[in-house]
């Protein structure tokens, strides 16, 4: 080696680096047969992506990229997390019971009550993981895939507020879906359905191509 030559520093490689992790869990989750949801009755927590392949005409490319069992490109992220987790208790062996299997029938009765949407175009993957490698295996699928109902019309996964709280505003997605009992006590959001009509297509052509 001649003398002053600057030497290549190589990042040595770390198995256990937390990106290297999330890779792991998200790839697993990536191999994993779609099936329709809501899935069967489960036991475990863990992440899970949800994909649209119907005939909604704003939602077209999204539904090419997923018809013929292709499944490219989801339309939604999510995590279910034991209780325990969210009370600090991550990573100590916390009982799962059946979050995640419970979280999917949730959205999968938040898609049936909406008047523009068939759960039967809906299908979902996902895995059972154990509870510390939740989080970040999520934020990991939502950079990577960059789902619509994440990233654009946010609201899908909300709950009832209750009664006494009605007076904050209607998320996009249910004024784009609209249907679901509870967000109809809601105030009128802020953006219009044609506006967010527009927004999504713009979206998509972004994302998709």
């Amino acid at each position: 080696m001649a003398r002053g030559m600057k030497l290549e520093r190589i990042e040595p490689f770390n198995p256990l680096d937390k990106e290297h992790l999330a890779a792991s869990v998200a790839g697993n989750m990536m191999q994993q047969e779609p099936c329709p949801l809501p899935p069967a009755a489960f036991v475990g927590a863990g992440v899970y992506a949800i994909y649209y392949t119907g005939n909604l005409p704003i939602y077209e490319k999204l539904a090419q990229a997923n018809r013929d069992n292709k499944f490219r490109q989801p339309i939604y992220v999510g995590k279910a997390i034991p209780a325990g987790a969210r009370k600090g208790n991550v990573g100590l062996g916390e009982d799962q019971g059946t979050v995640l299997c419970h979280r999917l029938l949730e959205h999968a009765n938040s898609i049936r009550a909406c008047a523009n949407m068939d759960i039967r175009d809906f299908f979902c993957r996902y895995i059972v993981v154990d509870d510390i490698w939740i989080p970040l295996a999520e934020s990991m699928m939502i950079n990577r895939y960059k789902p619509l109902w994440n990233q654009v019309l946010d609201g899908f996964g909300n709950h009832d507020p209750g009664n006494g709280r009605y007076k904050q505003q209607r998320s996009p997605w249910d004024v784009l879906h609209p249907g679901r009992a509870w967000a109809d006590k809601l105030q009128a959001g802020l953006h219009t359905r044609k506006a967010l009509e527009q927004e999504v297509v713009r979206y998509l052509e972004s994302l998709l191509g």
